[in-house]
């Protein structure tokens, strides 16, 4: 066993436990929706995200359909494509293709967080480490919470289930703390939510979801758009300027 592999399980046991905890709360969720508990964890096993993951069983309980799932799924999930493109400014030169494309499925938030924070770049036997470990405490967070879904009363099983409400809580926060403009994007989707829900009930959960973040992003990408820092982004021409300046003066020399 390398020790790269080592550290990475060593830096990935804090996540493995938090995933444990949360995935409990999911692993009720889908006993709750009639999923049984092998079942459940198995789709924590392939699908390593707790937001979309959470969207599918909701999808699945309304007997949602493929393309509901499939475009909720894109929508929760694309941000992993930009974790992913950032840590691939710090890998190793070992990692090989086929190694960027396995640890590429076991991308989160918190494994990028840590992946992120590391000043030597990454090799590939430290990221199957900490998502190796990782993805032991989601799995078999949400199988023990699929089976105690089944076993537990339900009071006890709905105060387990806050859990879950409070990593979506978790999720928010931190985000909020850089702008206001983050805080109003939440508070918009949960308008749209609100109002899908109440004024337009055929709408399935999988779509209202679809939706309401959609709306909330256009109007604030309307409202508050990304302001681009004009002293670092050059036009082409103004990039050409100065290489014509220099020849200029290599040929005065």
């Amino acid at each position: 066993m390398s020790k790269d592999f080592v550290k990475g399980l060593r830096h990935g046991f804090p996540i493995c436990l938090g995933y444990f905890f949360v995935s409990f709360g999911v692993g009720i969720m889908a006993s709750r929706c009639g999923i049984s508990p092998w079942v459940a964890a198995l789709i924590s096993l392939t699908n390593l995200t707790s937001a979309g993951q959470v969207a599918g069983i909701g999808v699945i309980a309304a007997g949602g359909s493929y393309i509901e799932m499939i475009l909720t799924q894109l929508l929760i999930n694309c941000r992993y494509c930009l974790m992913g493109l950032s840590l691939s400014q710090n890998l190793d030169p070992g990692f090989k293709p086929v190694h960027r494309a396995t640890v590429a499925f076991g991308i989160t938030d918190e494994i990028f967080g840590v992946a992120s924070g590391q000043k030597e770049p990454l090799k590939p036997t430290y990221m199957y480490g900490m998502i190796l470990i990782a993805t032991i405490g989601w799995t078999s967070g949400t199988l023990l919470g699929g089976i105690c879904g089944d076993v537990l009363p339900a009071i006890l099983t709905n105060a387990l289930g806050v859990m879950l409400y409070g990593m979506f809580i978790a999720v928010i926060i931190p985000p909020i703390h850089d702008g206001l403009h983050n805080l109003a994007v939440v508070l918009l989707a949960a308008a749209v939510s609100c109002v899908i829900f109440f004024g337009l009930p055929q709408i399935s959960s999988g779509f209202a979801i679809i939706i309401s973040a959609i709306v909330a992003a256009v109007i604030m990408a309307i409202v508050k758009p990304i302001e681009e820092d004009e002293e670092t982004v050059e036009s082409p021409e103004q990039a050409k300027q100065p290489a014509a300046q220099n020849g200029m003066k290599g040929e005065q020399a």
